[in-house]
């Protein structure tokens, strides 16, 4: 446990410097940006460790995993972030622990979602994921779709409008993607100014991310190393 914590108080002050240059660089203050830690298939004591080093925003991108770590860390005061793909069948799950959902792309998952958080007696803050880059097998909603799906959000019971999310297509340059994302936020923001928050930018990406006023950065393997094989 010892070497562990080593290794991410490690991970974690090497991230935070990258932040601070990149918000600098931006002429954005530090504080603008939040991390999570999108800690995936590593396990509950590394998302105790993260929180005794001062991380509080967890990620995690599926239900299987997440809700057996959410329980195991009740105790701490964490905001769980659900920022992969999901299901309507696991909306009801979602809605049981995670405080945000990042990748809200469709009517129905909002339904599901609004319904799951009125049975759980919660409040879910839902982000619309944006389709970046070209092809339908691309996640998220359509740029010319989200004004619809965020009215939709915004007026479903159980759900709180939060913003936009993005996943920079691999290869090349995240600049033009993230440009595109941040005129997207713009537009929304015009109709629903308390949906500020703009979830963009990973471990290879951040930089580019935080200067195109990504609010929220998921953070996995420059925090936490490779993902263990066959997860």
């Amino acid at each position: 446990m010892g070497d562990r914590k080593a290794e991410l108080a490690a991970n974690l002050a090497a991230v935070e410097e990258r932040l601070a240059a990149a918000c600098a660089a931006a002429g954005r203050p530090r504080e603008d940006v939040t991390l999570v830690a999108v800690t995936k298939t590593f396990p509950a004591s590394d998302v105790r460790i993260l929180a005794d080093l001062g991380v509080r925003h967890i990620g995690e991108n599926r239900d299987q995993d997440a809700a057996p770590k959410a329980e195991a860390c009740a105790d701490l005061d964490l905001t769980w972030h659900f920022v992969g793909a999901l299901q309507t069948n696991k909306a009801r799950s979602v809605a049981g622990y995670a405080d945000w959902v990042h990748s809200v792309d469709r009517d129905r998952l909002v339904a599901a979602l609004g319904k799951a958080a009125r049975r759980a007696g919660r409040t879910l803050r839902c982000l619309i994921e944006v389709r970046l880059g070209e092809g339908e097998e691309r996640a998220g909603a359509a740029p010319a779709d989200v004004p619809r799906l965020a009215d939709l959000a915004a007026s479903t019971e159980g759900l709180t409008l939060g913003g936009v999310m993005g996943i920079a297509p691999l290869g090349g340059s995240p600049d033009p993607a993230f440009a595109s994302l941040a005129e997207v936020a713009e537009r929304l923001r015009a109709d629903h100014p308390g949906a500020s928050a703009i979830s963009a930018g990973m471990s290879a990406d951040l930089e580019s991310a935080v200067r195109y006023g990504a609010t929220h950065v998921r953070i996995g393997t420059a925090l936490l190393g490779i993902r263990p094989p066959n997860r």
